[in-house]
């Protein structure tokens, strides 16, 4: 029996370039390092026996020097022995970062429990057979584990050790709908793995990764998902931010446990001014998502309805109140103005200013439209109502 941790795609030095804040983006950067921290001390409390991280480790096959220090720093913490696959990010072959002078003097130094697997050999650590499947290139149209189908891998393992596969890659008909690929470029799917192909009475788990949701894929197959989650999330399955606590033993079920690693919250809000919802309540639901926190969120709100002038400036207001907490904004606004009859009636009838009142009627006429003249007339009715309570 073997108690493991199974993590991927860490994706240390992601850029996160729709971050505008600079200051942010590092942020955001750090808090990858901090889930690594976390797993450390998840493998003290669990008495793991090592850590499996299933590719990805970094998110490029060129990671800048400091990227390679810290992360060999945060893997030193956790003390136990760590095994990494090469995944399609950061993927070997001649050349690749995992042969290079710094990234090995670092790893020596700093982190001298990490042993990359780039080699697809057996390998037995504590009473576990180890099964890698590491990728040369970032896309490969052979399955990663097709050296396994071979019967001959098998003969000479213990016969009481469960055997683990370690691979990066998609399972067939397994696709990435529920993904928001939005910082992405379109890949498809490649490196494709038939889990149908492998040997399953000789297999006890295999550790898979570069879905970044939790997921179950067969009898003895997961998906950890990335620790920290790295984009806003669709799909009710999507379940990313998680680390597995594994319990392997030779031909039988493994014990799998999901532990939540994420640190910083990704949230999605849909709401609609409608009716008796309007700001006020649009601000409930935001403080249940964020609280009073700040710099720990990253927010995607989707706008839809309509405000009259007063709620209007005060939907501007939270919203640069907001924008300034978090990490990141993304606003998909869609909210018409319609000025109240109260407030068009204070401005129209505006006695002491009859220009003012002229330009204010014109104003209102204008921004019942939808074109572009429209919004310009709801963003001045705005500044005009504002500046007349002031």
């Amino acid at each position: 029996m073997s108690t493991f941790l199974h993590t991927a795609d860490w994706q240390l030095g992601k850029p996160f370039a729709g971050v505008e804040d600079p200051d942010k983006r590092v942020l955001l950067q750090h808090e990858r390092l901090n889930a690594v921290r976390r797993i450390a001390t998840l493998a003290r409390e669990r008495a793991a026996r090592f850590v499996v991280v299933s590719g990805d480790l970094f998110d490029s096959p060129r990671p800048t020097q400091s990227t390679v220090a810290s992360a060999c720093s945060a893997i030193g913490e956790i003390g136990l022995p760590v095994f990494a696959i090469p995944g399609n990010h950061d993927h070997a072959g001649p050349g690749s970062l995992w042969t290079e002078r710094f990234f090995l003097q670092e790893s020596a130094r700093l982190s001298p429990n990490l042993r990359v697997l780039l080699d697809e050999n057996p390998v037995s650590f504590e009473g576990a057979v180890l099964l890698p499947c590491p990728l040369v290139r970032r896309q490969t149209a052979s399955d990663p584990t097709a050296w396994l189908r071979s019967p001959a891998v098998f003969e000479a393992l213990a016969a009481d050790s469960p055997r683990i596969v370690i691979a990066h890659g998609s399972v067939q008909d397994f696709g990435s709908a529920s993904l928001d690929d939005e910082d992405l470029p379109g890949t498809g799917q490649p490196n494709l793995i038939n889990l149908d192909s492998l040997p399953a009475e000789s297999i006890d788990y295999v550790a898979l990764g570069d879905w970044h949701g939790t997921k179950q894929v067969g009898p003895a197959a997961w998906y950890p998902g990335t620790p920290e989650l790295d984009r806003f999330v669709r799909g009710g399955d999507h379940n990313p931010g998680n680390v597995l606590v594994v319990t392997a033993v030779r031909g039988a079920a493994p014990e799998v446990e999901v532990v939540r690693t994420a640190g910083i919250g990704w949230h999605d809000l849909e709401f609609e001014f409608v009716g008796n919802l309007g700001p006020v309540q649009l601000d409930e639901r935001v403080a249940a998502l964020i609280g009073t926190r700040a710099d720990s969120d990253l927010l995607r709100l989707r706008l839809r309805g309509s405000l009259g002038l007063v709620d209007m400036h005060q939907l501007d207001t939270l919203l640069e109140g907001w924008r300034a907490r978090v990490v990141r904004m993304k606003l998909v606004r869609e909210v018409g103005l319609v000025p109240t009859e109260d407030e068009q009636n204070a401005l129209t009838a505006c006695a002491s200013d009859p220009l003012m009142a002229r330009v204010a009627g014109t104003l209102i006429s204008k921004a019942r439209g939808n074109d572009e003249q429209a919004e310009i007339a709801r963003i001045a009715l705005r500044e005009l109502y504002v500046a007349l309570h002031s």
